[in-house]
């Protein structure tokens, strides 16, 4: 397949991509957790924010990393049309873990019914019989009553909610981060990007220019002298190891 999808991960502070790779996969649900853990892995770091667009949100990447100690910071994409129409959205339902029930819009309780395993996740369905009485029902749902579903590590989900939320944007470092590092690469390899074909070759080619990147970003930190300076300092005996606070 001639189609070649390129991740990165790159340092918040220093701007420098600490981890790429080059899959064929035309979405990026599946990269979270393998970018993180390489992030972190290169940065030697027992600990790692990874903060992703929407296109990484997965349930599965999500526990994987939290499992790994790793923070994650991933908007929900919303795949139902319903707030562009007026409707409510899952989001307008709040979640009280004390009674394990959702409150609707109406101030009515949906409580706890069965949990079920959907695409490898086991989550638990909530409803209240009062839909059908209901003055805004119209504004709900189109059935008998609203149906809401919850993972159960759905916790992980709220979590990232909140940082989403809070003074500081999480997004807007994301962008500030990640994107400058894409369009100069962009700029530098053309409008026809890859050189080469096969998945090896163009993760040889795509290697190149990340080190390529990376020298100039190191040049522009601290200059060719102090470069120089680093190289020979990581050559020498029991070199320091370099920390840096997160990555986006």
């Amino acid at each position: 397949m001639v189609g070649y999808n390129v991740q990165t991960a790159v340092d918040t502070e220093t701007h420098l991509i600490v981890a790429h790779d080059v899959t064929n996969q035309s979405f990026d649900r599946d990269q979270l957790s393998p970018m993180a853990a390489a992030a972190r892995k290169a940065l030697r770091r027992d600990d790692l924010h990874a903060i992703a667009d929407k296109g990484y949100f997965s349930g599965s990447q999500i526990l994987a990393c939290h499992q790994a100690g790793i923070t994650t910071t991933v908007p929900r994409p919303e795949t139902s049309g319903n707030r562009g129409k007026g409707m409510y959205v899952k989001a307008d339902f709040a979640y009280d873990p004390a009674r394990d029930a959702y409150l609707c819009p109406a101030g009515e309780e949906l409580t706890y019914r069965y949990t079920r395993e959907e695409d490898g996740l086991r989550v638990g369905r909530y409803w209240t019989n009062e839909c059908q009485s209901c003055p805004v029902r119209h504004r709900c749902t189109s059935g008998k009553e609203r149906r809401i579903t919850r993972w159960e590590h759905e916790h992980l989900v709220d979590a990232m909610r909140k940082r989403l939320g809070g003074e500081a944007d999480p997004m807007t470092l994301r962008r500030c981060t990640v994107e400058h590092p894409f369009g100069t690469l962009k700029a530098w390899m053309g409008h026809t990007h890859f050189l080469t074909r096969r998945l090896k070759n163009v993760r040889t080619e795509m290697a190149l220019n990340v080190l390529a990147y990376n020298i100039k970003r190191v040049v522009a930190l601290i200059g060719i002298r102090g470069l120089m300076r680093a190289i020979a300092a990581r050559s020498g005996p029991a070199a320091p190891q370099a920390q840096t606070p997160g990555l986006a």
